[in-house]
């Protein structure tokens, strides 16, 4: 990680939108899915989620805003600072204090770029496929500025949420200064997004990489290599051999859709 003076402007943006499947037979399972989903990712639920993330990258919650939405999906808000920043915004008033006319602004700045830190999670269910082909999607999308950093809440995004399939948007715009006084545009060594995922993670996945380095801009996608099939069916001991394979088709097929590349 680079040496910054003053406050660190870098503005790090992470989306993560996850995408889960699930196979439903009949109106009944349909509904029994979209019940499921309600209770497990209600807008309290992701909340919990969201602040989680907040502790893991080192930042202060200051605001939180979430709603349920009718007949389905939920949306959550955090607004968050950058607790690790304290000694760097110390050091900018303290730089910016040798000029007396330009103290006020400096001081301004750093204050609004301290609050500006959120965390959105969109939900997005859907049964409507005839096929019977159940999806959920969730989207979280994480900005920050100062010392945190987005993208060492990954593995935990991965363990807390159900994924078959997670494309991951990475970007970092605006610049710093080094302390020789140099405008920077990236702060930290980066490659790939696999870099900051567990290798247990992903030993499960097969992913595909579409970077700009030279744009500071950076995507993975992920796929699930196996899929348990006991695990897409609600009753999946009462499923005739054919319809399984038949219905586990056209998750891969879906899958398949989404990340853009097959094995």
């Amino acid at each position: 990680m680079t040496e910054i003076l003053g406050f660190n402007n870098l503005t790090k943006a992470l989306s993560f939108n996850l995408y889960d499947f699930a196979v439903a037979l009949n109106d009944e399972e349909r509904a029994s899915y979209i019940r499921y989903i309600d209770e497990k990712y209600s807008a309290r639920q992701i909340e919990s989620q969201l602040i989680r993330i907040a502790e893991i990258i080192d930042a202060e919650v200051l605001n939180v805003s979430s709603k349920d939405f009718d007949p389905y999906g939920a949306s959550v808000v955090l607004l968050m600072s950058d607790m690790k920043g304290d000694q760097a915004t110390k050091e900018a008033n303290m730089h910016s204090s040798v000029n007396k006319s330009s103290n006020l602004m400096a001081q301004s700045t750093v204050s609004i770029h301290l609050d500006k830190s959120h965390i959105c999670a969109h939900t997005y269910p859907d049964s409507l496929d005839p096929s019977g082909v159940c999806s959920f999607r969730v989207d979280i999308d994480i900005a920050t500025c100062g010392s945190i950093s987005p993208l060492y809440a990954l593995d935990f995004m991965f363990k807390a949420f159900e994924t078959d399939v997670v494309c991951v948007d990475y970007v970092v715009r605006g610049f710093a200064r080094n302390k020789r006084n140099e405008k920077i545009f990236m702060d930290h060594e980066m490659n790939s997004i696999t870099q900051y995922v567990s290798p247990l993670i992903l030993r499960d996945y097969d992913t595909n990489d579409i970077n700009s380095p030279e744009h500071h801009t950076y995507q993975t996608i992920f796929s699930r290599k196996e899929l348990d099939e006991s695990c897409y069916f609600r009753n999946p001991r009462t499923v005739p051999a054919n319809v399984a394979s038949e219905k586990m088709a056209l998750i891969r097929k879906e899958m398949d859709s989404i990340a853009r590349f097959k094995k």
